[in-house]
């Protein structure tokens, strides 16, 4: 467990603060004149794109050599995937005060891609590198 969260100490902190976040009871906060129609789509793909990368650093930090392999980038995605949809399904059955939607899951998987698409894109460039 201490190796774990070593390596995936952040990855974990930021789970939960989506956790919380996203059980919060907001009241009418997203009726306030400073946020815009989507601001609550974007925040979604924020926390997840956060959580993705947070993810594939640990993976990345606990190998030796540092690599990152399209089979990795597959089970962040499909971890990243499960917790968004598991959040969904906590705000549909037990946080009644928010309310579940597939246009948040989808932008949740939105940020998880994106997430996975930058780590991909920085490590690919990284081993590229001229010297």
């Amino acid at each position: 467990m201490k190796l774990f969260l070593k390596y995936h100490g952040p990855a974990t902190l930021w789970a939960l603060f989506i956790l919380y976040i996203c059980s919060a009871d907001l009241g009418s906060v997203d009726k306030a004149p400073m946020f815009f129609a989507g601001f609550d789509k974007l925040t979604h793909c924020g926390l997840f794109f956060t959580f993705t990368v947070l993810l594939c650093f640990g993976i990345i930090k606990q190998q030796r050599p540092r690599a990152f392999t399209y089979k990795k980038a597959i089970a962040v995605l499909a971890v990243s995937i499960f917790y968004g949809g598991l959040i969904e399904i906590l705000q549909l059955e037990f946080f009644t005060w928010r309310t579940a939607d597939w246009n948040d899951m989808f932008c949740d998987v939105l940020g998880a891609c994106m997430g996975i698409f930058g780590v991909m894109l920085t490590v690919w460039a990284i081993g590229n590198e001229k010297k």
